[in-house]
């Protein structure tokens, strides 16, 4: 990995403790506290929340048709999430197994805690179960392929992509062949050892 490279990722893992401390920060400013997965606000902080929650009744007369219209096409997409969750689940289970890999730890991608927000009413709180679910799903699947990536085929391509993952800036630049069998051999070994 080139020199400039490396100060980058080092540039970006800054930023992302930076982040931790602006959310940490953004705890103090909400009123609220994490224990274990569940969020705990001050009692003052919830009941003018509980104030702020529209009714369900005003609040499906003032949505759009085209939200109404969309709705059961948005949901039927659970029926896929749900397949691809469980394969991706039983994948890599037995793959990564096989391959000596650490297991990715879906409760780590899969979070579900804004139908804790006492000022979203009933529909509010089942979108977002329904996108933290799907997202996080998507982001599960997309740790574990990256990781089987990794493994079998770390070679960047020759046209840029948009959205690359985090592992991506450590695989071999397309055409490297005489470092294309000592490198998968290292990286395998890299990725044996994460956590």
């Amino acid at each position: 990995m080139t020199t400039k490279i490396t100060d980058l990722v080092n540039k970006i893992a800054a930023l992302e403790q930076q982040l931790v401390e602006e959310l940490r920060q953004q705890q103090e400013e909400f009123h609220y506290q994490l224990e274990d997965s569940k969020v705990k606000f001050e009692s003052t902080v919830l009941i003018a929340h509980r104030k702020l929650r529209a009714s369900l009744l005003p609040w499906l007369r003032s949505s759009s048709l085209g939200n109404i219209v969309s709705a059961p096409f948005i949901y039927m997409m659970i029926v896929p999430l749900a397949f691809l969750d469980l394969m991706v689940t039983l994948y890599q289970q037995l793959c990564f197994r096989l391959y000596q890999l650490p297991r990715v730890k879906r409760g780590d991608y899969i979070v579900l805690d804004r139908h804790q927000l006492a000022y979203l009413n009933g529909i509010e709180k089942f979108n977002c179960v329904y996108c933290g679910y799907g997202n996080g799903v998507v982001a599960y699947t997309r740790e574990i392929v990256s990781r089987t990536e990794q493994y079998w085929c770390p070679i960047k391509h020759a046209r840029k992509v948009v959205g690359v993952h985090k592992r991506y800036h450590k695989f071999l630049d397309y055409g490297d062949a005489e470092n294309y069998s000592s490198e998968i051999v290292r990286l395998r070994e890299d990725l044996k050892k994460e956590e």
